[in-house]
């Protein structure tokens, strides 16, 4: 399995011979490396509403006949405009035949702006639990600090964790740190810093932070081998 990451929240998994990207947000995203037409992903998994997480979504599940996983209002607004989606919920878990796909809660608001000026519901927001070939990928979407990441750990443990630090938004770094310690994963790598003023953070200082040293600063591009 590799696991790269590609600015701010977007992460690809290349498993089984598949192609997963998680918040495909590039257009507007300085610090990304990808480009829109560039992406041909399998699967899109969305872990809410805000455009800097929706992203491309539809112009790439389109030109791919990608199939968009989220939460049913994103799923439901992403058909409505003509894209192959398969709506869950928090709790909730399926097996599809690339991974297993599991919605975790996360606290963060969760709606979608229009060019309008106007604010499409989106359901809660959720962090994604990722299992294939025997590992586990979480991703924890925006949220902030909260205690059930002890349980989420336990019950799925987790070999790289992608946490938000960028603060403001989100968790801050002492925050993330601390979530890092409750979840209780083998590597934990900053997402979600750096790309827009009020989330400007240095991530080696927060891998610094980690009790158990176990963090990796990736840059835009850069991939681990699970």
């Amino acid at each position: 399995m590799k696991v790269s990451y590609h600015g701010h929240s977007v992460v690809q998994i290349d498993s089984n011979g598949k192609k997963i990207i998680i918040d495909p947000f590039i257009r507007g995203n300085q610090s990304t490396d990808l480009k829109v037409e560039d992406v041909n992903p399998d699967v899109i998994l969305v872990t809410h509403g805000h455009n800097d997480h929706v992203g491309d979504t539809v112009e790439i599940a389109k030109r791919n006949n990608s199939l968009v996983i989220a939460n049913h209002e994103i799923a439901t607004f992403l058909g409505w405009q003509g894209v192959n989606t398969h709506g869950m919920h928090i709790g909730g878990s399926r097996q599809f035949d690339f991974g297993k796909v599991k919605l975790t809660q996360a606290f963060h608001g969760s709606s979608y702006e229009t060019e309008n000026n106007e604010l499409i519901y989106c359901g809660m927001s959720a962090g994604i639990l990722f299992m294939a070939e025997g590992k586990t990928i979480y991703h924890a979407g925006d949220t902030g600090l909260f205690s059930d990441m002890k349980l989420i750990g336990e019950r799925h443990p987790i070999d790289v964790a992608f946490l938000p630090i960028g603060d403001n938004f989100t968790m801050g770094p002492e925050d993330a740190a601390y979530a890092a310690k409750l979840l209780g994963a083998k590597m934990v790598v900053p997402i979600h810093y750096n790309t827009f003023p009020p989330i400007k953070q240095d991530p080696f200082q927060f891998v610094e932070m980690l009790e158990n040293k176990n963090g990796k600063v990736l840059e835009p591009g850069e991939f681990i081998e699970l």
